[in-house]
């Protein structure tokens, strides 16, 4: 056989979907819907008397190779209160070509309490990530969000320099956008990190967005009296940053879920999907 006529191997790639709505039932959040296909799986934990209900998101993979690709639709109807996170961290391992495709829909009702506070995500070296970040909550409704990167391997002391990144974050509420945000790296950024001016060499950076009526002055002060970057850039969206080690950020975006959660109704402290 001619060698050109010879293809080159396909690598098996994961599909994995998950959508998940939540009502308001007599007066209790309760699971209306789900459709889940690997490795996407929820799990539903017993929450604390304190808590809102949790949904606990798992990746049954491990983790996520260049041209896998996950889509997360998760829906709050009118008045339901619920909290979403994962067990663990998610890790993008290096990439022989294609990205790691990642799309996230978050929708809440009028009235509706969501918090999405999932574990960091970690960039291996070589990986090539493209995320869509997208929510659509109403005019009454809450909305607090916290996403870490970590780039690299920490602990292994590598660092993410060379792969790629394309994170795209929107906001709506009340059907007009809020927040517009997005970040892009392609191929050999190990400037862009040593640039004091850029990312300063940090290990890892961490977003936390407050969207609704909650998102005051008061929550922004308290915030800054913790040490942390707060704004409150327009009324009803509150926006903090952090860059640095890996330790430091996912220190200091707990510490920001914690000062914040009394606010929503919740107790003061992570959910035990952060410390378990």
């Amino acid at each position: 056989m001619n060698a050109s006529a010879l293809t080159q191997p396909r690598h098996q790639r994961s599909r994995g979907r998950l959508d998940l709505d939540y009502a308001l039932h007599e007066g209790r959040t309760m699971l209306g819907g789900l459709y889940q296909s690997p490795p996407m799986r929820a799990l539903f934990p017993d929450p604390e008397a304190d808590e809102a209900p949790i949904c606990a998101l798992v990746n049954t993979a491990g983790g996520l190779a260049g041209g896998d690709r996950v889509e997360i639709a998760l829906s709050l109807g009118a008045g339901a209160r619920a909290s979403f996170s994962t067990p663990a961290a998610e890790k993008i391992y290096r990439s022989l070509g294609p990205a790691t495709e990642i799309s996230v829909s978050l929708e809440a009702g009028p009235g509706a309490v969501f918090e999405w506070i999932p574990q960091e995500t970690i960039l291996f070296e070589g990986a090539r990530l493209q995320r869509s970040m997208r929510a659509d909550i109403a005019e009454d409704a809450t909305l607090l969000m916290a996403e870490a990167l970590v780039f690299g391997r920490a602990a292994r002391g590598e660092t993410w320099r060379r792969g790629a990144l394309q994170d795209s974050w929107r906001i709506q509420r009340g059907g007009k956008l809020l927040w517009a945000d997005g970040l892009a790296l392609e191929g050999d950024f190990a400037a862009e990190f040593a640039n004091p001016f850029g990312f300063a060499g940090a290990e890892a950076m961490g977003s936390l967005v407050l969207a609704g009526p909650l998102a005051a002055p008061d929550l922004r002060d308290a915030l800054r009296e913790d040490g942390a970057l707060a704004s409150l850039v327009r009324p009803g969206l509150l926006i903090t940053r952090w860059l640095g080690s890996a330790v430091a950020v996912r220190e200091g975006l707990g510490e920001a879920i914690c000062r914040l959660r009394p606010a929503l109704g919740l107790p003061a402290r992570l959910p035990r999907l952060w410390t378990t």
